[in-house]
């Protein structure tokens, strides 16, 4: 039989499955590791995951316990999926947690070098995290640009009539982006009116930036068998690459249309966060990490859309479809606002704090729809002793904060959404109640935590008090479909359709 290269290559591969396959067999029975499932040769417990990860990981974490051992392929994986084990974990063994689990879409055009939320846990990470705690997102930056969030809620509402008018319902997700989008663009370039529904260009970034976010969530043979990688048996890198170009390029033409401004002298009076971002890698101190280069500052800003159109955009979709099928809770909401605010006035970002039942509701929708619902992977940095167990050096660590936010441990009647849970309880989701983590916790927790706080406020506050709310003919609040689509972010399987209807007070 002729000896082909083919044939090389494919017994080079599966000698080396074999090889790791013996490697962990010995490996695994010979350390103290977290129970769980029992897996199958070369793939492991890949086939327990399931099309919905984050349910397949809660279901096997009630029968093995809160904290669960797995091997994917060639990548040995821990859950946490309890506050108490989340609150071990952020509490004492931070710092070994601390490292990211990149896969290979984010490795595409070198992304997660220049990611504040993929990248490694090191000097450049602890620069990013300093610039953003003490220049980016400041309560007196953030104070300084409302002005700029109320008037993309303001053209978001707009868009949202007029698309109602023309063909009777409204896709919520789809202008809740586009809003949110020029939200975080008037704040971050202090440009108004970035992306239009009407407008080519906007469309072709979200359908790239949509297609690179669904790669980023599929499971890829090559993130759990290394030695594949050159291989890329999937096309996920190759696909990931064409559909993250589009999207770089469009933040790449801000950062150089500023530089171009800035060469002529023309300098904002006022900096907004692309301005910090660019004096920065002008005026690196000595000792600092120099790569905030052009190329990091264009994924930083994508970041910042990412941010805005997936994560903030799914909780308010999600919020929006929980109001529908409770209508007690929306009468709730409505009658706050109309009390507090005044039936003829829009909402302001300093009404938001006087609404504790529209706080209420937003995290009672984190706690039942989590954006990020195993939160981005963490490797573990050194050999560690945790929970009673021994944790190997990059070991992959996800924490479901879906599962905990669940969890009968530690909520009553967990699968119910009663915003009423919140009303007179400290508890928060800014990293310090374990029971509810759906921005993380610790070091690597989510920075923007205050403005896309401000954002969920403000843009649920002003759909509610703007429009009467209804869903198409056909769909009652019980037979909504509310099943999950699982990705980089936890969407709605079936996007929410609903019917609107222009406020009286708010034609005057």
């Amino acid at each position: 039989m002729e000896w082909t290269l083919a044939s090389t290559i494919w017994s080079g591969i599966c000698l080396a499955i074999a090889l790791l396959v013996i490697k962990n067999k010995v490996w695994s029975s010979s350390k103290n590791r977290p129970p769980g499932p029992p897996g199958w040769p070369i793939i492991g417990n890949f086939l327990d995951l399931g099309a919905a990860p984050h349910q397949s990981l809660a279901s096997l974490s009630r029968k093995y316990g809160p904290v669960l051992w797995l091997r994917l392929g060639a990548t040995n994986t821990m859950v946490v999926s309890s506050a108490e084990a989340a609150m071990d974990m952020f509490k004492n063994h931070d710092l070994a947690f601390a490292d990211r689990k990149t896969n290979e879409a984010m490795r595409v055009h070198n992304y997660y070098k220049g990611s504040m939320a993929f990248a490694r846990y090191g000097p450049y990470w602890r620069m990013l995290r300093r610039i953003s705690t003490t220049e980016l997102f400041t309560n007196n930056r953030i104070n300084g640009t409302e002005d700029l969030r109320a008037k993309g809620i303001e053209k978001m509402t707009k868009w949202m009539w007029e698309e109602t008018q023309e063909k009777g319902s409204v896709g919520v997700a789809r202008f809740v982006a586009l809003g949110s989008f020029n939200v975080i663009g008037n704040v971050t370039l202090t440009k108004d009116n970035i992306v239009d529904p009407q407008l080519e260009a906007g469309t072709e970034f979200f359908v790239s930036l949509t297609r690179a976010i669904e790669l980023s969530g599929l499971p890829n043979v090559s993130d759990f068998y290394p030695f594949l990688k050159w291989l890329d048996p999937q096309r996920i890198r190759k696909n990931a690459e064409k559909a993250m170009a589009h999207p770089l390029n469009f933040a790449s033409g801000f950062v150089k249309e500023r530089l171009l401004a800035r060469a002529k002298g023309q300098i904002n009076e006022k900096k907004d966060f692309l301005d910090v971002m660019l004096e920065f890698k002008g005026n690196q101190k000595d000792g600092e990490p120099a790569q905030m280069s052009e190329q990091n500052i264009n994924i930083l800003l994508l970041e910042l859309f990412l941010a805005a159109t997936d994560t903030s955009a799914s909780t308010i979709e999600w919020a929006m479809a929980e109001l529908l099928r409770n209508p007690h809770v929306l009468k709730n909401v409505e009658d706050e606002l109309d009390q507090v605010v005044g039936k003829n006035a829009k909402v302001t970002e300093s009404d938001i704090w006087k609404l504790p039942y529209l706080q209420a509701v937003v995290k009672e929708t984190l706690r039942l729809h989590p954006p990020v619902p195993l939160l981005v992977p963490r490797r573990c940095i050194e050999d560690t002793e945790y929970m009673g167990y021994s944790i190997p050096k990059d070991t992959q660590v996800l924490v479901n904060v879906w599962a905990i936010g669940r969890d009968p441990a530690s909520w009553e009647d967990p699968l119910s959404f009663k915003p009423e849970r919140f009303l007179n309880s400290n508890i928060d989701y800014k990293g310090q109640h374990y029971q509810l983590l759906p921005f993380g916790a610790g070091r690597r927790m989510c920075v923007g935590v205050m403005l896309g706080q401000r954002m969920l406020y403000l843009s649920i506050a002003s759909l509610v008090h703007t429009f009467e709310w209804a869903l198409e003919d056909g769909v009652t609040p019980e037979t909504m479909d509310m099943r999950e689509m699982f990705g980089t972010s936890l969407r709605k399987a079936e996007p929410l359709k609903a019917v609107l209807k222009l406020k009286v007070a708010q034609k005057e």
